[in-house]
């Protein structure tokens, strides 16, 4: 199970670092079909014509909420850190909360319900092993 959140980490880590960067190298959307969502989010979002004119900033937020904690948590397992379920739990809840703000603004889309499913079993993985590991209290 341990490989296995590895794994997870590792690949929802490259999928926000790569559609950050895809945000980034074309912030309209155009090249990549993300120009009727910039509509969507500026009419669902606060603050519209400040965060998103375009989506540099959705690039950063992608990035610092599911890129860099998930890559935090792989680096915990890989080194065998007493927290590094805990880490695997909160990524997981964080991506299946982002998830659900994409439904809320645009509907269901199987890229997203794809990553739901992951962040679900990254959640039940990282309890399966804290009750393996006994390790009810993180401190």
């Amino acid at each position: 199970m341990k490989l296995l959140l590895k794994i997870l980490t590792i690949f929802v880590a490259v999928g926000a670092i790569g559609g950050a960067v895809m945000m980034w190298m074309d912030p309209s959307g155009m090249s990549w079909g993300g120009e009727p969502m910039l509509d969507l989010l500026r009419a669902k979002m606060p603050w519209p014509d400040v965060f998103f004119k375009n989506f540099v900033p959705s690039g950063f937020a992608l990035l610092a909420v599911n890129g860099l904690p998930q890559i935090l948590a792989a680096l915990m397992l890989f080194k065998n850190h007493r927290l590094a379920y805990w880490a695997c739990f909160v990524c997981g809840i964080i991506l299946m909360l982002w998830i659900a703000l994409e439904w809320w603004i645009w509907g269901f889309v199987a890229l997203s319900n794809i990553f739901f499913v992951l962040g679900v079993v990254e959640v039940v993985c990282a309890c399966l092993n804290l009750r393996i590991g006994r390790k009810v209290i993180p401190f």
